[in-house]
């Protein structure tokens, strides 16, 4: 049996990471491994698919619980719950399903016999910071199980005519078996919980009704989406085996760093340094906004450093909502360097007429003279 590796390992994170240290690992490591950036590297596919199946049971926190306690033998077959209990006729749905199945005949909630959907997969996709703002349609490379085209998904040679009903568990997919004082169904071992046996197995999917391909889906990112957001596509992961539903397709979204707005929820924010003399005589400077338009600031006279001006409206649109943030002009007053001759006598002839004037620098002033008074209160 080959050797199973540690989730936490994979996301390369201790065991008492927080949900938050899980998340931004998990969102470099995919970057660094996903298949758009290494392509027709095996190993960083492999890798990349590890990544996500590590991050999908770690985020979870019921499934996270279970892991920390059982290890992989909450979710697979082959034993080790307490006692010898066996979670793999589970399917790995975490502790929610686990007392659903045991529980849900007492409770009315029977499984009819259905089988399980396809397995949900996970992508990553980058957008600008624009993009994030209008919204944007994004085409992403996922490799995937899909409906078999030689036997059209049945998963026999004959069609749905080579498709019969399994003579374990009679269609039910499910078998009953006694586990102590409980009596819990799960999959059938003989049809793998299809309720159906395939009689001569399709050559192209080897009976399994689906083959592994590479396929491009277009994904909406709508306005406003923030990053690390997770967008589910229902119906868009993996076919189903023998016809059954396909999983969920999971896109975490990215956005890049901008190289002149910052972002905090709705609201927008922009740096602008200003010359020592804008920011003592006042200016009016244009700004760039975030849906492409300009905007005109009046900068009064004597503005300080650290001072903020806000837009109203000029920010993001709230996601699902009509409204929208504010944008926040971030001053501050850059130091002059590289005087001329000329320019350095100005500031000396300027220093001299100001003085110890409390009017002129304020805060400055009166810092010097609370040092002073706090030598001579020494003395």
């Amino acid at each position: 049996m080959a050797t199973q590796l540690d989730y936490y390992e994979v996301l390369e994170v201790s065991r008492t990471a927080s949900a938050e240290e899980i998340k931004k690992s998990y969102r470099k490591l995919a970057m660094k491994y996903h298949p758009d950036r290494n392509q027709g590297d095996a190993d960083a596919e492999a890798r990349f698919k590890e990544i996500s199946h590590a991050y999908d049971i770690l985020k979870d926190e019921q499934k996270r619980s279970a892991y920390d306690r059982f290890g992989h033998a909450a979710f697979e077959g082959g034993g080790g719950g307490p006692g010898g209990f066996d979670f793999s006729g589970f399917g790995g749905g975490g502790l929610g399903d686990i007392f659903e199945q045991m529980f849900g005949d007492m409770m009315g909630r029977r499984g009819g016999g259905q089988a399980r959907s396809g397995n949900d997969i996970q992508t990553h996709v980058e957008i600008t910071l624009e993009e994030a703002f209008s919204g944007v349609k994004k085409d992403v490379r996922v490799i995937t199980r899909v409906a078999c085209e030689s036997c059209h998904g049945s998963g026999s040679e004959n069609g749905e005519s080579g498709v019969q009903t399994c003579p374990s568990c009679h269609g039910a997919g499910k078998v009953r078996a006694q586990q102590g004082f409980f009596i819990v169904e799960r999959p059938c071992p003989t049809c793998h919980g299809t309720g159906r046996s395939i009689t001569n197995p399709c050559k192209a999917c080897h009976g399994e009704g689906t083959v592994e391909r590479e396929r491009v889906v277009e994904v909406q990112v709508p306005a406003g989406v923030e990053d690390g957001t997770r967008i589910r596509m229902t119906g868009s992961g993996e076919a189903g085996a023998n016809g059954t539903p396909p999983g969920d397709l999971y896109v975490h979204v990215s956005v890049l760093e901008h190289g002149l707005f910052q972002r905090d929820g709705a609201n927008v924010y922009c740096r602008v340094p200003l010359r020592m003399g804008q920011a003592a005589l006042g200016t009016e400077i244009e700004v760039p906004v975030i849906d492409g338009s300009r905007a005109n600031v009046k900068i009064p006279a004597g503005t300080q450093g650290g001072a903020h001006f806000r837009l109203r409206g000029k920010g993001f649109s709230v996601l699902r909502s009509s409204a929208r943030g504010d944008m926040y002009i971030q001053v501050t007053v850059e130091t002059p360097q590289h005087l001329t001759k000329r320019q350095r006598e100005l500031l000396e002839e300027f220093e001299t007429e100001a003085g110890e004037d409390i009017k002129h620098s304020p805060e400055h002033t009166g810092f010097f003279r609370r040092v002073r008074d706090f030598f001579e209160g020494g003395e």
